[in-house]
Parts: C-alpha cells; structure tokens; sequence
C-alpha cells in the first residue's frame, strides 16, 4: 500500500516558528514504524518558511517576496537536517525532492519527477516533497502543500493521502466559533453544499486551510485515491488511520470504471 502523508506547518513548529521538537520526533518515529510494516510512505512537507521565521527572528509570515524565499531557504536547511537525524535514528534514508508548479505542469519534467519518486520508492529511500519556496514566483507556484500533495498521490497512484492539520476534520461549520458544529466522518460527493463549508487560512505560520484541502480531495478522489483529513496534534494517530478505524473525515475516491 502507498501512503503520502501531508504534514502541515502547525504540526511541525509552534505558532513563533520554532519547531515543535515533541511532535516531529514521535512523527518520525511513527512513520518508520509504519514503512518498517512494508507500507510505502511518501512525505509531503511544509514548515520551510515557519522554521526560517524562527531562525530569522521574524514575528510573522513574511508577505515580500524575497523575504519569503529568504525564510524558506534557510527554514528548509533545519527541515532537512531534522528529518535526516530523526528519520536516521530508526535506520531509513531520506530524500529531498523540491519542485514548482513548472516541474508539474510541463509533461517532461513532470515525468522526471514521477520516475525520481518511483526509483527512490524502489531503493527504499523515504522521499520528503516540499514546494521550492526559495525560487517559486507568481508565475511558478502552486500555492499550497495541500494541493501538492494531492498532486503527488494523484501522480505515484498512491491508495491514500492522510492530511495532518490542526483541526479533526471537516465540521458542518467552524468548529471555532460554533460549539455545535458536527464532524462530517465521510463524504462520498464534494458538492456545493460541501465547499461552502470550508473556510479561510488556518495557523498565522501556514498558507493553508479547510478550502485548499477541499481542492486538494477534489484532485485525489477523482485519481481513485481517498483522502483523509485528521488531527496532527498527536501523530500517532496514523497508527489508527492504517488499522482503517474512522478517523477525522474521510473522502472517498471515484472507482475506477
């Protein structure tokens, strides 16, 4: 079974940039137990720019463009450092793989990108994707780590994508500001009714939110993968996700005719 997880900024560091050191550690420990019970894992990562807020001392997400590129150029240098120490200890190889929306959208360089993924899966490498913030334009980006992920699950065949955000799932309504709002467990259609319950970005450290993970099921379900949002306060809740118990809400993937 091939597994992308996407792990979201407020997973990895707190609100001031700074890693979240509890939480990626046990991470890192769950998803190699998890690839050492022969699952492949493919990492989609964001936290680039969050880390490099953190070691640049900057207060909040940078809105210039080269400061931006500036925070994720050094942010994705501890990123990798970390994962490579962590992910080490419990004797797996890591890859960095980072792309823009060119290396997606251009069938050449989309089809080097599949065939890297494939051969690392293959010696396996653990590959860890992010969007290369550092030189990413207007003209080049594709926005958000959500989406990538989608993209990538949507490219390897992956049979399912686990979104780990700060929130359990997709609610009725916002769970922050309405105490009555229902988890939704699974949804077999994305219709009207359910984009509009999507709101706006989440933590101040990340670009997403519950709209681009809707854009993002949109992309795996209609790939025949299903998507699952959950909670990545605690990421031992893959352990969960893979013995199938129902978990934060679950997207099911178009069948294949």
């Amino acid at each position: 079974m091939r597994i992308v997880v996407k792990v979201g900024t407020s997973t990895l560091a707190y609100s001031t940039g700074n890693l979240n050191i509890r939480h990626m550690e046990i991470m890192c420990k769950v998803l190699s137990d998890i690839k050492n019970a022969g699952y492949e894992v493919i990492l989609v990562s964001s936290g680039a720019v969050g880390m490099g807020m953190g070691k640049l001392s900057l207060n909040k997400r940078p809105q210039e463009l080269a400061l931006k590129q500036a925070a994720a150029a050094v942010g994705q240098c501890e990123l990798m450092y970390t994962y490579d120490k962590l992910f080490s200890e419990y004797n797996h190889t890591v890859a960095q793989i980072l792309v823009t929306a060119e290396d997606i959208n251009d069938k050449s360089r989309r089809e080097n990108f599949i065939n890297t993924v494939h051969k690392l899966i293959e010696l396996g490498a653990l590959p860890i994707i992010n969007e290369n913030d550092s030189i990413a334009t207007s003209e080049l980006v594709i926005g958000d780590n959500d989406t990538l992920a989608a993209i990538v699950a949507k490219s390897i065949n992956a049979d399912l994508l686990i979104v780990l955000s700060d929130i359990d799932g997709l609610f009725t309504a916002d769970p922050h500001k309405n105490p009555d709002a229902k988890l939704i467990s699974k949804v077999n259609e994305i219709t009207p009714a359910i984009k509009a319950i999507a709101g706006g970005v989440g933590s101040k450290v990340g670009t997403g939110g519950m709209i681009t993970k809707i854009k993002a099921a949109e992309i795996s379900v209609q790939s025949g993968c299903d998507m699952i949002i959950a909670n990545g306060m605690n990421p031992e809740i893959l352990y969960d996700i893979i013995d199938g118990k129902d978990i934060g809400t679950r997207f099911i993937g178009e069948k294949k005719k």
